[in-house]
């Protein structure tokens, strides 16, 4: 998952946290996360859908695995429904757990972007700061799978 989506996650979740001191669907950091997470992942999800992006997942998904395209947009779709997920509180865990699972199976695509896949709208982002990007969002799904 790119920078950007971080970025999302950390703005969305710390807004939701505000606006959790008033009302009480986020009243909480774990609840406040979720809704960060809903927002990173559905910015996230549009990738799998639209060109030229999706082009770039497709050619960054690990040669051994068939249909990449299938693959480019079942995880889409999962990530759709994560995010609903997310913003259904008794759902919130399993959502939060399944798309931790999600970012788990889709890191050797992550590991194979930041090799240089040969797409020009392939992810670049350097294999380092991809990994920490990933590890916080691992971190962000820990703590809102806590808010169900």
């Amino acid at each position: 998952m790119p920078v950007f989506p971080f970025a999302v996650l950390i703005a969305v979740t710390a807004l939701a946290r505000l606006v959790g001191l008033a009302v009480p669907y986020a009243d909480s950091w774990p609840a406040a996360a979720a809704v960060g997470l809903a927002a990173a992942f559905a910015l996230a999800s549009t990738a799998h859908f639209f060109q030229p992006r999706r082009d770039g997942l497709i050619a960054i998904v690990p040669p051994a695995i068939p249909r990449p395209d299938l693959v480019v947009t079942a995880t889409g779709l999962l990530e759709v429904v994560g995010v609903v997920g997310l913003l259904i509180a008794p759902l919130r865990t399993a959502a939060a757990v399944g798309l931790a699972l999600l970012l788990v199976a889709v890191f050797p695509a992550n590991v194979r972007a930041a090799r240089g896949a040969r797409h020009p709208a392939a992810p670049t982002t350097p294999l380092p700061l991809r990994t920490a990007v990933q590890l916080g969002f691992l971190a962000a799904c820990a703590v809102a799978a806590s808010a169900g």
